[in-house]
């Protein structure tokens, strides 16, 4: 069988990744590549650089990476649904949701594979843990609390803290509890001078009643990716920085130290680190996609979860403008 004919739109600071893994990756040929702002890292090779997105379907292509600025992602997917290219864009998967949903709409009436770059599904710190979750290991779930913060990326321009970055939380915690958003409520600030958020402190309520807690900021100068899923039988803490997953669980012996033995909760018990395979998220996520295409498996974050996602987004948005929580009639995940 020939290989998948891919091109990427899109050559900035992310797309140059998707470059390095489109050429690695079996059964895919980068064919074509586009940016009309250039090639300012050098991914091109000995592509030419073209400008426009019909220059790239006038190319012949099955497969299409699009990591172009959020506010583009509309046209640019659309003409590829027009013209029958399988594509994935980068999250989140629009400016807002009106234009997520006819994206959404032009994919599945063209009967194309259509998916979002929400990469932290495939870290394997997450995918084992989500595992786990599924097995059991944990008992009920309570809570999950995510840190996301960091410096200031200079490359973020047309969106806030939360439709970068907080997709990203809102995303995984609906995946890992497999429970869709009911309602959510959030406070945001903007400290650097910009038109949108770079600070927001969220909680909210899944469908099965797990509570969540996100903490996203560009503020620190320390970097932090961390999700906790607090549950019956202990805590799961995920790094997605190191890619490691560690268990905390309740403890099974008696305290004999009274101040402590007074407290009725839960006590310390054994702490495992787990260890896992460290592939890289990026390269697995593209993996999943050729064989989405290939129809080999169907594991890709869909346009209608990247759609979803971006509606709790807009909710977190609305409760901080508002200072009230916002709620999803028939939940959102």
């Amino acid at each position: 069988m020939a290989d998948l004919r891919a091109a990427l739109i899109g050559l900035g600071s992310m797309g140059r990744h998707h470059a390095r893994v489109l050429r690695e990756i079996d059964g895919v040929d980068l064919v074509a590549v586009s940016d009309d702002r250039g090639d300012p890292f050098g991914v091109a090779g000995a592509l030419p650089v073209l400008k426009s997105i019909e220059d790239v379907i006038a190319v012949g292509i099955d497969m299409a990476v699009v990591a172009v600025p959020t506010t583009a992602h509309e046209a640019v997917t659309l003409a590829l649904a027009d013209a029958g290219v399988h594509t994935m864009v980068e999250k989140p998967i629009a400016a807002d949701h009106e234009a997520g949903g006819r994206m959404v709409e032009a994919f599945r009436r063209a009967g194309l594979v259509g998916a979002v770059g929400h990469i932290e599904r495939f870290n394997p710190a997450l995918q084992s843990l989500r595992a786990r979750i599924a097995n059991g290991d944990l008992g009920e779930v309570y809570q999950i609390v995510t840190r996301r913060q960091g410096p200031f990326p200079a490359r973020i321009a047309d969106v806030g803290v939360i439709k970068d970055l907080g997709t990203h939380d809102i995303d995984l915690t609906a995946w890992l509890a497999q429970s869709p958003y009911v309602s959510v409520w959030a406070q945001t600030a903007s400290r650097s001078g910009r038109d949108h958020e770079d600070l927001v402190a969220a909680t909210g309520r899944l469908a099965n009643g797990v509570v969540t807690n996100h903490l996203v900021n560009w503020l620190s100068p320390m970097k932090e990716r961390l999700t906790i899923v607090t549950g019956e039988r202990g805590a799961f803490v995920a790094d997605t920085i190191g890619v490691d997953l560690t268990f905390y669980a309740n403890g099974t012996l008696p305290n004999e130290w009274e101040s402590v033995a007074n407290f009725r909760g839960v006590s310390e018990g054994d702490v495992t680190r787990f260890a896992l395979t460290k592939r890289e998220p990026l390269r697995v996520e593209h993996e999943v996609f050729r064989d989405a295409v290939l129809g080999v498996r169907d594991a890709v974050v869909t346009l209608e979860e990247g759609l979803a996602t971006l509606r709790v987004a807009e909710g977190l948005l609305r409760s901080s403008a508002t200072g009230e929580p916002v709620t999803f009639a028939e939940g959102v995940s």
